[in-house]
Parts: C-alpha cells; structure tokens; sequence
C-alpha cells in the first residue's frame, strides 16, 4: 500500500551513549516503530515538546502510540508520592498528556502501551497504584504472565476472548478508572490489563508490551483504523 497510515509515537529523552559520544538524545526501543511498520504504519517519532504543540502535531497524524516509560508523577492524580515511586520525566507527563487530550478531542485514533495506558487513565481524572508486586520477572528483564480479555470489548475483538501470555514489565496499575474508560482485561491477579473508552473514537490501552514479542494483533487494530480515519478526513494540514 503506497500510502501507509502516519503512526506518532512518543519517545523517552535520556542520557544515552553510542559510539564515542554521550549526549542527551531522543530514545524509542526499535521494537515500537518494528511493530507499526509491520503492522502497515509508518512510524514518526514525538519526542516531549511544548504541551502547546500537541494539537497541531496530533493533526498531522493518522494513529497516535503513547509508548512506555517511566512512572508518573503521582500529582498528576493527586496522591502523594509513595517511596517505592520511580524517578519521574514530567516533560513527558506534560507532552504525552497533552498528545492524548488532542487525539481524544480529534478522535485520532489512540493506543496506550504500559505507561501509555497509565496516563490514558489519568488524563480522564482516573488513579493509578503506585507499587503492586509480581509483574516484574527482574530489573531490566521482561516477563510473562496470562490476561483475560473482557468478551465484547475492543480488546477481545482484536486479541480474542482466550487467556494468553503476554510480555510484560511494570510495577504500577490503573486504579480508580477515568471517566468513561471501562476495564477490558485482567490478570490473574485482578490487576487491569487492558481499558477502552467506548463511543465514535477509537481509544485503547494495554498495560502489557506487545512490541517485545512483535504481537501485531494490537497494533494492526489501530492501523486498520487510522487507515480509515485518514480516508474520512482527507488531506491533512500542510
């Protein structure tokens, strides 16, 4: 297909080092943008920008990924900081909520992976837990555990009713739900693993990280679907 749907997807700003240099830089793991190029996207990097730009940046796009990261600054939700808390990217926070609150204002369509899920949440005023044990294999190791998609949902229609496992890496959930999300699978352990926000759009998050086994049932759903945005609105801005 010639014209391949334009996917955004947020991205860490760290230090990093590569070859001789050590340098701030703009970081995405090659699994994210590997999963919308085969899934039929094209993948354009976001990195955190002024939240003022976010409207116009998500205009430009077909599908929007809020990727990964690091755990939310608590007074995003209103909680104090709990000492298991990680260190936090409040540019992020800053940038990628915005991102969200356009796409969902534009009705661009709209996947949350991991983090991305989190703040999905807490954009619609919704809590998050700030520690929870065992879905965590190791520090800097993915593990695996099984989820339940809810039947009837987005999310079973993309990845089926059955329990599967899944990869997965975080030590916070979703608590109290934002305003008109709904929960749409689970672990064994009642942790929410994946939420949709039911109505004309199309907006989806998943706590676990379907890029790390190059699952492409998620993602082909949101480019199947920006495909279609893109055909209804047109040429976009210039």
């Amino acid at each position: 297909m010639a014209d391949r749907p334009l996917i955004g997807v947020s991205t860490y700003l760290e230090t990093a080092r590569w070859g001789v240099w050590e340098l701030e830089a703009t970081l995405l793991p090659a699994g994210y943008p590997r999963l919308v190029q085969a899934a039929g996207g094209v993948a354009a990097m976001l990195p955190p920008d002024e939240p003022a730009y976010a409207g116009g940046a998500v205009a430009r796009l077909d599908g929007l990924v809020i990727a990964g990261g690091p755990d939310v600054d608590p007074a995003r939700y209103g909680a104090e900081r709990d000492p298991r808390c990680g260190p936090q990217a409040r540019a992020r926070d800053s940038w990628e909520l915005a991102l969200i609150e356009a796409a969902l204002a534009s009705g661009t369509p709209l996947l949350g992976i991991c983090r991305g899920m989190q703040l999905l949440n807490v954009a619609l005023g919704g809590t998050l837990v700030q520690h929870i044990d065992g879905h965590v294999e190791a520090v800097g190791v993915f593990g695996r555990h099984v989820v339940k998609p809810v039947p009837g949902s987005l999310c079973a229609g993309l990845v089926g009713t059955e329990e599967s496992s899944v990869p997965t890496y975080h030590h916070q959930a979703v608590g109290r739900l934002g305003t008109g999300l709904v929960a749409s699978a689970f672990a064994e352990d009642g942790t929410v693993e994946a939420l949709e926000l039911p109505g004309p759009g199309w907006a989806l998050g998943v706590q676990w990280h379907p890029e790390m086994a190059l699952d492409l049932r998620v993602m082909k759903g949101l480019v199947h679907t920006a495909t279609a945005y893109a055909s209804a609105r047109g040429p976009g801005p210039t």
